[in-house]
């Protein structure tokens, strides 16, 4: 029987999402990956509502009170894996998006956007029930502060690279800019594991999207920056 509460109401309190502390010791270390490693197992095989902290405890072979050494509620073990699996995201973020092509041509970036894109779509396939974990950041309210979380420090690390190859562009607008290119691309992730559709087309698709704003943006730079030169 599951013993994990359900999201809370309206004005209730939010369960911890924090693990209770960190192991210190090899065989702390040990419990503490086997239990993300099975939760990650039965993401896949029963989904994020009838996973449970009992059902955990079950298949990995351990008591209740072992897990509540670390993990609080379920929710805190999808928060570890949530915040897992957008590091590995974000790290082939940076792969992809360099000063290089954020100031090279067009097609550069547009062939750099469609590889993050199916990038990312691969890093989630192979993580430990990746998409799972994906679908319950976006499904479970409570988790939802981490997806924005990690999509805010991607963007405002992209905004700081627009700003280099940019400077005379407004900050808030090259946010903006970022934080929705963000948004976009990871949806087309997110799509490309809920329907059957070309990965590669979806990707391209996405990453015209995204690229074609370069062109505005760079033209309203130049002209603040001649407005800057040469005002009135």
């Amino acid at each position: 029987m599951a013993t994990d509460m359900p999201p809370p109401r309206k004005n209730a309190s939010p369960p911890a999402l924090t693990a209770k502390k960190q192991p210190a010791q090899q065989r702390g270390a040990e419990t503490y990956e086997r239990i993300l490693e099975v939760a990650a197992a039965l993401l896949s095989e029963v989904g994020i509502e009838r996973l449970s902290t009992n059902l955990i405890c079950s298949k990995a072979g351990m008591t209740p009170p072992a897990l509540y050494q670390y993990f609080p509620n379920k929710y805190a073990v999808l928060c570890e894996l949530g915040q897992r699996l957008m590091q590995r995201q974000n790290e082939r973020v940076a792969l992809w998006m360099t000063p290089e092509v954020l100031t090279g041509s067009h097609e550069a970036l547009e062939s750099a956007l469609a590889g993050l894109v199916l990038d990312t779509y691969e890093v989630t396939r192979t993580f430990p029930g990746g998409v799972w974990v994906m679908r319950a950041l976006r499904a479970v309210p409570v988790l939802a502060q981490v997806r924005l979380a990690s999509h805010q420090t991607v963007a405002a690390q992209q905004t700081a690279l627009l700003a280099q190859a940019l400077p005379d562009a407004p900050q808030e607008h090259l946010y903006l800019v970022s934080r929705t290119a963000v948004e976009l691309l990871y949806a087309a992730v997110e799509m490309l594991f809920d329907e059957d559709l070309p990965s590669s087309a979806v990707a391209q698709l996405a990453a015209s999207m995204v690229a074609s704003h370069m062109h505005p943006l760079r033209e309203a730079a130049a002209n603040a920056a001649q407005h800057h030169t040469n005002p009135g």
